[in-house]
């Protein structure tokens, strides 16, 4: 049975995919879950975590590394789902055609979602594909500053949206950045606090609804 494909995806840059990808992968890792990564973004900040970690680590057994333009994204998610239980799709900032063969392999589309009326704004192009493709979609509220009434605020529409909003929430820890520029991820720092807590929370719920 082939593994599951999640699709991260938002038009909107700086919204935390490379980071929201690296982190869920990690967690289902250590899990005892084999993992893909496919990069599809130019930029190619996920293959340059993924090199940085394998310059340190070496190469890991269960954990695969590959990249994709858009015409290719559909061969090579149907390559990697045979051979690993979960393969995490990075895409670039947009929301044109070029995103929509990632949109129609995945099993589940993940759209993250500063704390910011900008990147609210942002993803409805994002929920419209995912829609025209008939996939299901989980809006996942990243960079949150809790307490603050810009947060509420924007979780408030979140929930108006037409989409799933994820009860787990990141929020906008140095952790995230500090382990993503070493190749690791925040189950991976030396001392395990709030970060670890969230990912861990966010992965089980995400691999429940799969």
């Amino acid at each position: 049975m082939p593994g599951n494909i999640i699709t991260i995806a938002q038009q909107k840059g700086g919204s935390g995919k490379t980071t929201l990808a690296v982190n869920l992968g990690l967690a289902w890792h250590k899990a005892g879950r084999s993992v893909a990564f496919l990069d599809t973004d130019p930029q190619g900040s996920l293959g340059r975590w993924f090199m940085t970690r394998r310059a340190t680590l070496g190469a890991e057994e269960g954990m695969e590394f590959s990249t994709a333009s858009a015409w290719g994204v559909s061969y090579e998610c149907d390559k990697l789902a045979r051979a690993h239980d979960v393969v995490i799709v990075d895409t670039p900032p947009k929301a044109d055609a070029d995103l929509r063969p990632a949109l129609r392999a995945a099993d589940l589309v993940l759209v993250p979602v500063a704390s910011s009326q900008v990147d609210l704004w942002a993803t409805e192009g994002v929920l419209d594909l995912a829609r025209r493709e008939g996939r299901p979609v989980r809006v996942v509220l990243n960079r949150t500053r809790a307490g603050t009434r810009l947060a509420a605020e924007v979780a408030e529409k979140a929930a108006a949206l037409d989409a799933d909003v994820a009860v787990a929430v990141l929020a906008n820890r140095v952790a995230y950045a500090e382990t993503l520029g070493q190749g690791l991820g925040v189950l991976e720092a030396g001392r395990k606090g709030p970060a670890a807590v969230e990912i861990t929370a966010l992965a089980d719920e995400i691999a429940a609804a799969l």
